[in-house]
């Protein structure tokens, strides 16, 4: 399926709060949780810089809309993301029942800089969506996105400014 324009600007809101994310000292990740009217439920950034490494903005999302929102209205929902979920927010998407995910970039791009720069990894396996909850529809990654979330990704985990 081809991504509209309005999918386009969703994800141009996360890689924004993904560099507001880094520009406040965290990870830069940005999601944003639209429901079927287009309307923008909740949108947040990372938070783990202050130790708690589960703070993701998938994560919250999930919790947010388990909270909020119907059975019916998450299945409508649809989840935007700089970054592919990692597996932790892959089954929170899954168990609370949210609907499609459009990412940026994916997990194994981000792998793949991660090594190129010599990085530290994840301390959890670098898994796509489909590999955790198969029956998700996912979109992504979005090559427009791909050369700004790098320099993102860049700034935040190489060891030397590259």
């Amino acid at each position: 399926m081809a991504l509209t324009a309005a999918d386009y600007n969703y994800l141009r809101l996360c890689v924004d709060l993904a560099q507001t994310a880094l520009y406040a000292g965290d990870e830069p990740f940005g999601s944003i949780l639209v429901n079927q009217f287009g309307d923008i439920l909740y949108q947040d950034h990372n938070h783990v810089a202050g130790g708690d490494a589960t703070q993701h903005p998938e994560f919250a999302i999930a919790r947010w809309a388990a909270t909020n929102l119907s059975p019916d209205e998450r299945a409508h929902c649809v989840v935007y993301t700089s970054g592919e979920h990692c597996p932790m927010c892959s089954a929170a998407h899954a168990w609370v029942g949210l609907g499609k995910i459009v990412y940026a970039t994916s997990s194994q791009q981000l792998q793949t800089w991660l090594q190129q720069w010599q990085a530290p990894t994840a301390p959890v396996a670098t898994l796509s969506i489909q590999q955790v909850a198969p029956q998700l529809e996912t979109e992504g990654p979005v090559e427009e996105f791909e050369e700004e979330m790098r320099d993102l990704y860049r700034q935040a985990f190489a060891k030397q400014p590259q």
